[in-house]
This record gives structure tokens, C-alpha cells and sequence, in this order.
């Protein structure tokens, strides 16, 4: 009996030991392909931006092999914990409310939001002000908990991509659209017709609803997973990879402080 209850306890170190040193050699990626400069489709299909370029560069780093899932924004954490794919990279706040459904790397970027709107167009972030405002946000980003939160007297018109949003803020339906600054820049400005926009407000950047930056989500069993990300995460920033690739899309560094 002593026998093979030691046995027992050997098999279940063993079984604890090869969960702990799973390498993760194959790696399922969920991207988005629809929020430049981070992502976006090319006319073939193909995914193109800084988040690819760094979940390109993190596999290489880890010597896994990724294979990238292009995925809509709002079904991102359903198709995480249905298993569609092991981790998503595509610019997620690190958020108290994701956090109790997923766990996250360190961050990998962090962009304040901005408000957009046609030149000189008035803003002011209080209640009063902003009753009947309307405020174009992506669906369940941090950008629409802020302004849900914030100021629940605006008229808030949710959107699958922004892309949609900037349509009909050129077409007067919108008076602001509310988005990462680096993607406006990319997303909205430097497009035909965008230099007749511009920022207005302040940057927002409160760890309430804009969290602690953009990381890597993955499921809360997958720690192993996690841990690899951040070493990697690490290793970029050292190596200069991190900041080629940076370059390639920023005029500054979009890590953060």
C-alpha cells in the first residue's frame, strides 16, 4: 500500500512539474486586423500592424510558432475562453473588470485616449456640457466604460470598428469620437479629408477605465503562458527589436512611462 501511495505522490509531482514547464512551442494568437496603426486587413486578407509586428517578433523570441486568428473586438474573450485561441494581442487595456476574467502580461504599449473632433469644435469633460452630446466609441473598449461612466446624459453611439465611427463623424451624425490618440492619428487624420479634425480635450489616461496599459491576455490557467510573454515583452525592449519596431509606426515611444 506504501508503495503505491508513493507512487501516487511521484506521478502527481511529475503531472504538476510537466504542467508548470509547458513551453508552448504552438500559439494560437487572437488579432483584431480593424484599429490602425495596431492592426488592419490589407485588400488579400492580410493583417498588417504594430500589434502583428509584435506578436511576430514575441514568438520569434520564444522560438514558438504562432498562427495569427483574426478576430471581431467584442467576441475577443469569449473566443479566448472557448479556446479559439491561447492569447490576444490586440492593443487590450489591462482592466480591473478583464482582469476578473482573464489574466494579462506586463504591458507591451500604452497610448493615452483622446477625443477627436472637426476643428473647432468646443469641449468640455463635464455633465452639463456634454448632455446630448453625441460621442461615437467602439463596442465594450475602455473608451466606452468612460464615457458609460462618466457622462450618461450623451448620446453614445457604439460601433463595431472605428472605421464606421469616423464615417459618421465626417457625415456630421457624430459631434466627438473617443479612441486611442495613436490610432486617430492614423485611423482619422492622416486619411483623405482628415486634416479637417483634430484633437480636442485633454489626454485620459486614469487607471480606472483606461487600466495600466495594453497587454497580452490570456486564460488565468495558462500562467506558464504568461510568463513566457513577459520575458519576451523584456527581451524586445533590450535588444532594440522592440524599438524597430516602434519606429516603423511612431514618432515616439508608444511603451510609455
Amino acid at each position: 500500500m506504501k508503495k503505491m501511495v508513493l507512487a501516487a505522490a511521484v506521478l502527481a509531482v511529475m503531472s504538476s512539474t510537466s504542467v508548470m514547464a509547458k513551453e508552448w512551442k504552438q500559439i494560437r494568437i487572437g488579432v483584431e486586423g480593424a484599429y490602425p496603426p495596431f492592426s488592419w486587413t490589407e485588400p488579400s486578407g492580410e493583417v498588417k500592424g504594430f500589434d502583428i509586428d509584435m506578436a511576430n517578433a514575441l514568438c520569434a523570441e520564444m522560438k514558438a510558432k504562432c498562427t495569427l486568428v483574426k478576430q471581431d473586438w467584442d467576441g475577443m474573450i469569449p473566443a479566448l475562453m472557448s479556446r479559439k485561441f491561447d492569447a490576444i494581442i490586440a492593443t487590450m487595456d489591462i482592466t480591473e473588470e478583464r482582469k476578473q476574467k482573464v489574466d494579462f502580461s506586463q504591458k507591451y504599449q500604452h497610448v493615452p485616449a483622446s477625443f477627436a473632433a472637426k476643428k473647432g469644435t468646443e469641449l468640455k469633460l463635464d455633465k452639463e456640457f456634454m448632455n446630448g452630446k453625441v460621442v461615437g466609441v467602439q463596442r465594450a473598449t475602455s473608451m466606452d466604460s468612460y464615457i458609460t461612466d462618466n457622462f450618461p446624459n450623451a448620446t453614445i453611439k457604439r460601433y463595431g470598428t472605428y472605421d464606421e465611427a469616423y464615417l459618421d463623424l465626417k457625415a456630421g451624425r457624430l459631434n466627438y469620437v473617443l479612441a486611442d490618440s495613436a490610432a486617430l492619428e492614423s485611423g482619422l487624420f492622416q486619411k483623405e479629408g482628415g486634416d479637417a479634425y483634430a484633437f480636442v480635450g485633454p489626454k485620459l489616461s486614469d487607471p480606472k477605465w483606461f487600466g495600466e496599459g495594453a497587454g497580452i491576455a490570456v486564460r488565468k490557467a495558462d500562467k506558464d503562458l504568461k510568463e513566457q510573454f513577459n520575458k519576451a515583452i523584456l527581451a524586445l525592449r533590450a535588444n532594440g527589436k522592440y524599438k524597430e519596431i516602434n519606429d516603423k509606426y511612431f514618432k515616439f515611444d508608444v511603451y510609455g512611462n
